[in-house]
């Protein structure tokens, strides 16, 4: 397994997010169902076509999206181990909380000597797990609004 290069996520300038918007506004509809997007330059009719596979070019209109409202970007692999701060900053909340919730065992990890280190997947399945408990109690509270007629 290659090494995990490590790059600080950089907000996009308006221009840049601008850039971002109009090439997701081409790209998003030419995808379809393509298992693989071929891409030519148009300044270099002789460069070759370049071929990216289908998910590779779902994952860059996701992140031309998140580029044009703004956002910054960082791609971690599913397989990469996690820092306690890295994974307490992908759940927005303080590197205490994440380690007694690891204590508790409401996240797999491992140590590594004294350190702790939590899988990606392992840590957005229970982001995910998290949105869908939140989104479940959401839809509870309307129900009971629309019974007691709120």
């Amino acid at each position: 397994m290659s090494p995990i290069a490590v790059l600080s996520p950089e907000i996009p300038s308006e221009a840049e997010a601008l850039v971002a918007r109009e090439t997701k506004e081409i790209l998003a509809p030419r995808l379809g169902n393509l298992a693989t997007f071929d891409l030519k330059s148009l300044n270099h009719i002789s460069e070759p076509t370049l071929k990216i596979p289908a998910s590779a070019a779902r994952l860059l209109i996701q992140i031309l999206d998140e580029m044009s409202r703004g956002n910054a970007v960082k791609i971690v692999p599913v397989h990469a181990e996690l820092t306690t701060q890295e994974a307490a900053d992908l759940l927005n909340i303080s590197r205490p909380t994440l380690i007694q919730m690891l204590e508790e065992r409401k996240i797999p990890f491992r140590k590594v000597g004294t350190h702790r280190r939590i899988r990606t997947e392992n840590l957005m399945a229970y982001k995910r797990q998290l949105e869908a408990d939140r989104k479940a109690a959401l839809a509870e509270l309307v129900a009971y609004d629309q019974e007691i007629g709120l």
